[in-house]
């Protein structure tokens, strides 16, 4: 599996993407150069390659736990280097010979697509289906508080009505000592 893996990276990375940038078509695409701060990044990344390439002892130093591998032992240079040729060899006959599939103009589609594309439609969707219920549960609230309001109104307002009624000072303060006492009976037993 991992024999397979290292080939495709390799067909790709180390054989279609150098072939198809200088020998393919011109698209009339042109490029200035990178900023210095660019140039330096790159500069650094290519000396730590070359650097891990060819002294990979110093890169295993710093793990945490021996990895036991030896990367240019003879039978590793040699499975790679084979692999390496092969897939070469297989890219240059298939090209030769015009099996090779040809270039497409096409946008490839990543997993970012997801959360820039169908996630915020799905959102939107979402946001409105819930926007909608939520305005239709507020209208049918505030037409029962409005009949519940009404029916208050009519049965306790008024000259005859229950909250237009006189009542004696005697009874309000008998009500707020009821209200007061059931407080602190209330409070005596939860402590």
């Amino acid at each position: 599996m991992l024999l397979f893996a290292s080939a495709g990276v390799f067909h790709h990375a180390g054989i279609k993407i150098p072939y198809f940038a200088f020998f393919a078509h011109d698209s009339g695409i042109r490029a200035s150069d990178p900023p210095n701060n660019m140039l330096l990044a790159m500069t650094i990344a290519a000396v730590l390659c070359i650097a891990i390439g060819v002294y990979p002892a110093a890169l295993y130093s710093l793990l945490p736990y021996d990895t036991g591998y030896n990367p240019y032992d003879a039978t590793h240079v040699l499975a790679q280097t084979q692999l390496l040729f092969f897939s070469a060899l297989a890219f240059v006959w298939l090209n030769l010979k015009g099996l090779y599939p040809p270039e497409l103009r096409s946008t490839n589609l990543d997993f970012d697509w997801i959360y820039r594309r169908l996630a915020p439609v799905a959102l939107q969707k979402t946001f409105a289906v819930i926007w909608l219920t939520d305005e239709a549960l507020r209208q049918a609230f505030l037409a029962r508080f409005d009949l519940c309001l009404a029916f208050i109104s009519r049965r306790h307002e008024g000259v005859s009505g229950l909250l237009s009624r006189t009542y004696p000072v005697g009874s309000m303060v008998m009500w707020v000592s009821v209200i007061l006492a059931a407080y602190l009976f209330l409070s005596f037993i939860t402590h």
